[in-house]
């Protein structure tokens, strides 16, 4: 079906070569056997494949990676005849860390700076290279590679040991990285930093062991040599361990050990368990960052201090710990708006509308929020910029929108998709419009959406918000006596209306139904014979979905937020987030525990508005659609799905 679909489609914009079937079933075979790694089944289907097929450098490309990735003549012949090409990337990527493992310097510098998308690894051999030919001029921006609490590749190693024998990395940058791996929860890197310090510094595997084992074990042994700096980084890091679980049993376990840390550590440690008491949403939290005070805080420890201080009100808190944030931090939309609500609750209404005028022009959550906050402002109206016709034949046509319909068309969606995004890169607004007009075209509303959303001046907010399945969505709406506008903001979030998106943890369909919630549903609704490979039918899919997002808005209160928060992280969590207390909706929002359920919720209600607008719906603010998040229940509503999001 996706076929037929594609090629009448592809009729109407370009001539379909006679040959096109043949040669995808061919392309479809060699696939195969590239995956299966088979050469000689890789060669026949490849001699069938007509050199003029859109995909003959996806062919030319396997065949490369297979036997010939290692022939700098093959590799170059390749470079040359797929210029700009995404394959061409794969290749040149290939090839430069070739390059970087035999220490091949001369050629790796002449290769590298046509590399568009170099990552880490490619960088510290390009370093190594400027290294080995005597050029220490990016010795600082080599440096900074170091201070990572992530595993590196191993092609960094040789240059940090090269940067140590300099002197550009000292024994405190070692004590410093090991703090932020343990800080990220990688003790296992934390370890191997570690053998970069001086042997007698070093804590012993043992000790690693117990740190990750048994923290709480680590901190009440009183054997433990806290004379001994790397002794404490690890009590540190048992003490966070410690706090992830339970505050209390951490206060404790700090006062015992307080007396044999420096001031700086026993900041550092206060600061670890009020950013888990925070995520607790702990009151005690506040009290606990006033001990550890700004310098001992990160950024990240910081993004919790202001989110403790918005659940208690603490304006002013608010205020003065996003602006010690760094700048970087500082200028994201989030804090720009909770920044300007700061000062306009301080009295200094001035300068929080200056922060709300910037951001009412971006389109996001806080943009609508921030052009709530001006009052009784009009708001320029939307301008939809459309585009058709030629505009869109003429995208169809170029190289790497084509391969990326051929992959589509062969359902390689995930090389197709990652085609589409490297095609369309540098496109100007209008080619961006174009692009995205021709994926829906095609059906392929996940590119539409997102190449939609690239544009920066011109946009398109129908192509942004499409709304297929409109007739299933307002039939299962009005079902649930719910807002069809939040019913489609729930499911472009979930699925941007792939129908056969499913989730690492097995959730499907168009608004993404965990198999546990399905049987649930058809049992409620008296459906026999269930089978949850229907969550594939939209029809299906969309019914339960909207039956459930109904069940959990009217087991918490009858509140949207409550209830997007419940589809994603299930009712038991959206509800331990509430407070005793009343209180507004996005400080509940914002003060989510799980990254992914934040966000998810904040995009929901903000797709929400986009979508009511698109429906003629009778205007309602962001803020009177998010309304209040009223006082805890003790009462938890049974949860029948498996909850998919994890803390930050």
């Amino acid at each position: 079906m996706i076929k037929i679909i594609y090629a009448l489609l592809l009729s109407l914009l370009t001539a379909l070569p006679a040959w096109a079937d043949a040669g995808d079933a061919a392309v479809e075979r060699a696939r195969a056997a590239y995956t299966a790694r088979q050469v000689a089944g890789l060669e026949r289907a490849a001699a069938n494949v007509p050199p003029e097929h859109v995909l003959m450098p996806y062919v030319e490309y396997w065949r490369l990676m297979l036997t010939g990735r290692s022939d700098e003549a093959r590799v170059a012949d390749f470079l040359a005849r797929y210029p700009g090409s995404r394959v061409a990337e794969l290749v040149r990527s290939d090839w430069l860390k070739s390059l970087g493992v035999r220490s091949s310097w001369a050629q790796y510098l002449a290769a590298y700076p046509a590399l568009q998308k170099p990552d880490v690894g490619h960088r510290c051999y390009a370093y190594r290279a400027e290294w080995a030919q005597g050029n220490r001029s990016q010795a600082r921006e080599a440096v900074a590679l170091w201070f990572s609490g992530r595993d590196l590749p191993n092609a960094c190693d040789p240059l940090f040991s090269q940067l140590m024998e300099a002197g550009f990395i000292n024994e405190e940058d070692v004590w410093r990285r090991m703090r932020l791996a343990l800080e990220a929860g990688n003790i296992r890197v934390a370890q191997a930093v570690s053998r970069s310090l001086p042997e007698a510094q070093r804590p012993a595997p043992s000790v690693f062991d117990q740190a990750a084992r048994d923290p709480a074990r680590l901190l009440s042994n009183g054997k433990r040599d806290l004379g001994q700096r790397g002794e404490r980084e690890l009590a540190l890091y048992a003490l966070g361990q410690v706090a992830k679980n339970n505050s209390r049993a951490a206060e404790s376990a700090l006062q015992k050990v307080a007396p044999k840390l420096s001031e700086a550590e026993q900041q550092v440690a206060w600061a670890r368990l009020a950013s888990w008491a925070a995520r607790r949403h702990e009151p005690v939290a506040l009290a606990w960052y006033q001990q550890a005070g700004d310098v001992a805080v990160t950024d990240f420890q910081r993004e919790w201090w202001v989110r403790a201080a918005l659940r208690e009100g603490d304006w002013k808190t608010v205020q003065r710990v996003i602006e010690s944030m760094a700048e970087s931090s500082r200028a994201q939309p989030v804090w720009r708006y909770w920044r300007a609500r700061a000062l306009q609750a301080n009295g200094q209404r001035q300068a929080a509308n200056a922060i709300f005028l910037s951001l009412s022009r971006e389109h996001h959550y806080y943009g609508q929020l921030a052009q709530e906050e001006l009052g009784p402002v009009i708001a320029a109206p939307q301008i939809n910029v459309k585009t058709g016709g030629e505009n869109v034949a003429a995208i169809a046509r170029t190289p790497g929108i084509a391969r990326a319909q051929a992959l589509y068309a062969l359902d390689l969606r995930s090389d197709a998709a990652l085609e589409w995004n490297w095609a369309i890169q540098d496109f100007s607004d209008t080619q961006l419009l174009a692009a995205a007009e021709l994926a829906r075209q095609m059906a392929w509303y996940d590119r539409a959406i997102n190449t939609a959303e690239r544009t920066r001046e011109l946009h398109d907010f129908e192509l942004r918000f499409l709304a297929p399945y409109r007739e299933l969505a307002q039939q299962a709406a009005r079902d649930n006596q719910i807002d069809e506008a939040w019913v489609f903001g729930l499911m472009r979030q979930e699925s941007r209306f792939i129908n056969v998106a499913r989730s690492n943890v097995g959730a499907a369909g168009l608004m993404q139904v965990m198999p546990a919630t399905a049987r649930w549903i058809a049992q409620r609704l008296g459906i026999k014979g269930f089978d949850t490979r229907e969550m594939q039918d939209p029809a299906r899919n969309i019914q339960f979905g909207a039956y459930y997002l109904k069940h959990v808005q009217t087991s918490l209160d009858g509140s949207p937020v409550l209830a997007t928060a419940a589809y994603n992280a299930g009712p038991g969590r959206a509800q331990r987030w509430r407070s005793s207390q009343q209180m507004e909706a996005a400080v509940y929002i914002e003060s989510i525990p799980f990254a992914e359920t934040r966000d998810y919720v904040k995009k929901v209600m903000s797709n929400a508005m986009y979508y009511a607008q698109r429906f003629g719906q009778p205007s309602v603010l962001l803020k009177d659609r998010l309304g209040v998040v009223p006082s805890r229940k003790t009462a938890v509503a049974a949860e029948p799905a498996d909850a998919s999001a994890e803390d930050e």
